[in-house]
């Protein structure tokens, strides 16, 4: 089981150079970091685990910023986007971004990314919070045009792109219909998630990992359907509190990726977990 990890970086937290050089030391596959470019101090949407917000969501540093300053101190260790927004990017500016990265780092980026959650969030982007899932399958098919080998145009609902020189290209090479970096969509199970995974991504990112024995096999037949390789599914759960008997589970499910939380804190706390979910390698390992 390959084990990354996801964490809140923030102003307060350990910083990600010294969090990179520890994973890839310790023999963690990835880090994946989430984003949230502001919080409105008013709002009406409730946090999705209940209770008050905690502090770091209004504190997140930019993930490809964060990632970048990773990459630069690593070799092997994946990085991701835990999760990307992508209804409040610019498709343009932000396949720039995504392909920048991927080429710099090896072909080392995973993109997360989800709809979120945050409806005043959005709105500050412009986002209609009730199209925001065919803005961004619009979104990446335009990005996966600037990121195709020749130059390819995109008309799309949402947008659209001229033919374009667009480089660097990532280092990741196509796959099936999907171009560019390695794609993993969030968001909880349902058909329409689940048609759009097989349209553009590479996998899903389930949150939590809970319901994956029912969900799974919904899945793998949507993606069969569509003419997808069973074999290149990828299933990462994600931001789960591990215990032995739950990364068997997932064996057991054919995973073998998955993203493990972090607290977001500093160097002693973070280095601390780091210290307890070592057993869990070591007993991979084994």
């Amino acid at each position: 089981m390959r084990i990354a990890v996801t964490i809140f970086l923030t102003d307060e937290t350990v910083t990600p150079v010294r969090l990179a050089r520890e994973l890839e030391q310790r023999g963690f596959a990835g880090l994946y970091l989430p984003e949230h470019t502001h919080i409105p101090v008013e709002r009406t949407s409730p946090y999705p685990a209940g209770g008050d917000l905690p502090r770091e969501y209004g504190r997140t540093l930019d993930p490809f910023v964060a990632l970048g300053q990773a990459a630069a101190v690593t070799e092997r260790l994946g990085l991701g986007t835990g999760i990307t927004l992508v209804a409040q990017h610019d498709p343009i500016d932000l396949a720039k971004q995504a392909a920048t990265l991927d080429h710099l780092s090896g072909g080392r980026l995973t993109l997360g990314l989800g709809y979120g959650w945050n409806v005043e969030e959005a709105a500050d982007h412009g986002v209609s919070w009730r199209t925001r899932r065919d803005l961004v399958r619009d979104r990446m098919r335009l990005m996966q045009a600037l990121w195709s080998e020749k130059p390819t145009a995109y008309d799309g609902e949402f947008g659209s792109v001229r033919a374009s020189l667009a480089y660097p290209k990532p280092a990741q090479e196509p796959r099936g219909p999907v171009t560019g970096p390695r794609t993993l969509v969030g968001g909880a199970a349902g058909p329409k998630l689940f048609a759009h995974i097989a349209e553009y991504a590479d996998g899903w990112l389930p949150i939590g990992g809970r319901g994956l024995t029912e969900s799974l096999p919904v899945l793998r037949s949507v993606w069969a359907d569509a003419g997808r390789d069973p074999a290149a599914l990828r299933i990462v759960p994600y931001a789960v509190q591990p215990t032995p008997g739950k990364l068997a589970h997932y064996a057991e499910l054919g995973i073998d990726e998955v993203v493990v939380q972090l607290p977001p804190a500093g160097e002693t706390e973070v280095l601390r977990a780091l210290d307890a979910y070592g057993s869990l390698l070591q007993a991979d390992a084994a």
